[in-house]
């Protein structure tokens, strides 16, 4: 493809509108636009399968601005495309995802064009960005997530999903941990739907690459087993053609294709500095920029005639007759295999599939038990059997968190139809593939150590930004795990997790908890959930003593109370600490002290609950209350108050046989009797 007049109009109004944007907001990264707008375009015109009328097309291209920084880009060529807005229900409305008037409001409260794409924000927007690494590494669970609904729904002569996955990253992006982990789990797999391409400018905020970063990219990215090409002119649309036709008939691995570009391209002073990058490019600058590209110097957010029109009888055209195509084709597939249909249906609007939870278990009452990590497991596998799109793995430890689906074939290099996904010890990319996963609609879940969740937080935290059903398994929850010592031992990690808006925190507290959190997890929709468990074993309790495990649902519950239920002092106890609590009531009750035993598996979800349930739980009149939990104390003061005690760690654990880390850090019966005596005194006196 040449670079025709009207293709140059279009590729330089996605540059103004960049240019205006940024200057408007007084805020933002105009250079990486300008660079970029031909690569963007070459990929949206020619190659992309993508309806704008209907943007949430199953089998649609994904396209992924990692550098999320230059997302004016990405809002310019929405709003060119003519990207229609979804709601929240899936609706398609007839109006713009970005109008003319979101771009002038860049950056503005409440606008539709934040400062670096937000999921669910803005449609047409894939996956939130702006965390250098993370939208590669979600666009390589996007990239398995279309092979493996290729492997369960595709039949001879329907062929619903052949997606490809595309995403810009920058020098920053490969810079960080998160793309190269990510990186070489794609190459190991062999993802043949998987293309990147890398904006290399040789600029970062400090100046020029070469202060940090002088590998040499390509042969890294070979040795990962990618296919790796190079443009060496990012305005040289022909070549982009050309490297793209590549990708889409060398299949077998994936691809990454080096862009050579230079940051604020024709811009009279910054092309190529490092001031282009996160500064508005000032009025004089601009108006230079537009003369050098023939461009009205004095109009601001000029769109010129027959621009969105290119867009329309190209990309929209193209991506209208394949989804049309793809429609005619599901409706037929309807008829012929209603059962897969239904499922596609519902995985598309996240609901769960029909008879997900019929063969969860109930677990016998046992004073041995089990860990819960043990239960989880074989909760996990009945409710998989019901839940054909729960997909996920560990990070090297199956036999440690049993996360392994039986019945189910492992993933393979070039053989992605399996449950199960090995994701190596890459923590940090396995969260963020989990995520991408997610938002192609698979339920992604990903397991390893709780004290392993630093490497994965950034992942969780956008799994909870984005709103994304996404499960993340923690096992070996406490010091409770002995021997490895405080290395392996977590102690902050629960109050941290817990910090995290919109993430659901489960610490069950024996094998029927675990069956109800794993009930909550698969009707999640817009929640991430965290699964806390134990490596040791907790008694399975007799629920026809104690209160029934369903009260998980409500984040916390009575488990065991006072005669008459009026208690005097309340335990409170989350995990394997639920079972020190009601042995310590026991005792206490022996001694006639009238105490309640108060499960609390979910501070989110108990605090969801209304005032007066709280109050039945919690008895605002009894202000003796102890907590006892294996983690830091921090935060505990919200159900203890002022007048209340904690049972917790105040520093790292050590090196020891577990039962002797209990007696060294205080959690035995007789502590948590005399910590409970020692807070009713107080509160007597």
């Amino acid at each position: 493809m040449t670079t025709d007049k009207q293709d140059l109009l279009s590729i330089n109004t996605i540059r103004t509108l960049a240019m205006d944007a940024v200057q408007q907001a007084h805020s933002g990264h105009p250079g990486a636009p300008m660079s970029l707008a031909p690569v963007a375009y070459q990929l949206w015109q020619q190659e992309l399968r993508y309806d704008p009328s209907q943007p949430i097309w199953p089998d649609r291209d994904r396209f992924i601005l990692s550098n999320g920084h230059a997302s004016m880009l990405l809002y310019a060529l929405l709003h060119l495309a003519g990207v229609k807005r979804v709601t929240r229900d899936y609706k398609v409305e007839d109006a713009l995802s970005v109008s003319l008037e979101d771009i002038q409001k860049f950056r503005q409260l409440d606008s539709s064009t934040p400062g670096h794409p937000e999921y669910r924000w803005t449609s047409g927007v894939e996956t939130t960005t702006g965390p250098l690494g993370q939208g590669v590494a979600n666009s390589v669970g996007m990239a398995i997530a279309s092979r493996w609904q290729a492997g369960h729904f595709n039949k001879p002569g329907f062929e619903l999903f052949s997606h490809d996955v595309y995403a810009i990253c920058g020098d920053g992006d490969l810079m960080e941990g998160v793309a190269s982990e990510a990186a070489s789990i794609a190459g190991h797999l062999q993802l043949p739907n998987l293309c990147w391409l890398y904006d290399s400018n040789h600029i970062s905020i400090d100046g020029s690459t070469d202060l940090a970063f002088t590998e040499d990219v390509g042969r890294r990215f070979e040795a990962y087993g990618w296919r790796v090409l190079r443009v060496a002119d990012g305005n040289d649309l022909t070549s982009l053609g050309e490297a793209l036709h590549t990708f889409k008939t060398l299949r077998g691995k994936p691809t990454l294709i080096i862009v050579t570009t230079q940051i604020a391209f024709g811009a009279p002073k910054l092309q190529g500095s490092s001031k282009a990058h996160g500064e508005p490019l000032g009025d004089e600058e601009i108006k230079g920029t537009k003369r050098n590209y023939g461009w009205p110097e004095d109009a601001k957010f000029l769109v010129p005639d027959g621009v969105r029109e290119r867009f329309q009888e190209r990309m929209g055209a193209r991506g209208k007759k394949l989804r049309e195509a793809w429609d005619a084709r599901f409706a037929e597939y309807q008829k012929q295999y209603p059962e897969l249909a239904d499922e596609l249906v519902r995985m598309q609007r996240r609901e769960t599939p029909k008879g997900w939870d019929s063969e969860l278990p109930t677990f016998p009452a046992d004073a041995k038990g089990l860990a819960t990590r043990e239960s989880s497991g074989k909760v996990l596998n009945a409710m998989a059997k019901h839940y054909p799109w729960l997909v996920g793995g560990s990070a090297d430890l199956n036999p440690s968190t049993k996360t392994y689906i039986t019945g189910s074939e492992s993933m393979k290099p070039g053989e992605l139809a399996g449950r199960n996904i090995h994701f190596g010890v890459r923590e940090h990319a396995m969260g963020s593939i989990v995520n991408g996963l997610c938002l192609s609609k698979v339920r992604g879940y990903g397991a390893t150590f709780l004290i392993f969740s630093e490497y994965e937080r950034p992942a969780i935290r956008l799994s909870a930004l984005m709103e994304l059903p996404a499960v993340h398994i923690f096992t070996h929850d406490s010091i409770g795990l002995g021997e490895d010592g405080p290395t392996h031992q977590p102690v902050e990690q629960l109050a941290s997790l817990r910090a995290i808006p919109g993430l659901i925190v489960l610490r069950p507290g024996d094998a029927n908890e675990v069956v109800e959190a794993w009930r909550i997890i698969g009707q999640q929709r817009s929640h991430p959930v965290v699964l806390v468990l134990t490596r040791q074993a907790v008694p399975t309790l007799d629920r026809t003593k104690y209160g029934a495990a369903s009260g998980v649902a409500q984040g916390g519950y009575v488990l065991a109370d006072a005669a008459g239920g009026k208690p005097e002092l309340v335990l409170i106890g989350t995990g394997s600490e639920v079972s020190l609590c009601l042995d310590a009531h026991e005792k206490l009750t022996a001694e006639g002290i009238k105490s309640r035993v108060v499960s609390l598996p979910s501070w989110e979800l108990f605090e969801q609950q209304s005032q007066e349930y709280r109050d039945s739980v919690l008895p605002p009149s009894v202000h003796a209350r102890v907590a006892v939990e294996k983690g830091a104390a921090f935060g505990w003061e919200r159900w203890t108050g002022l007048r209340g005690n904690i049972v917790a760690m105040r520093s790292f654990g050590a090196s020891a046989p577990i039962k002797a880390l209990q007696q060294k850090f205080g959690f035995t019966v007789d502590n948590v009797v005399k910590v409970a005596k020692d807070t009713l005194a107080k509160n007597k006196a």
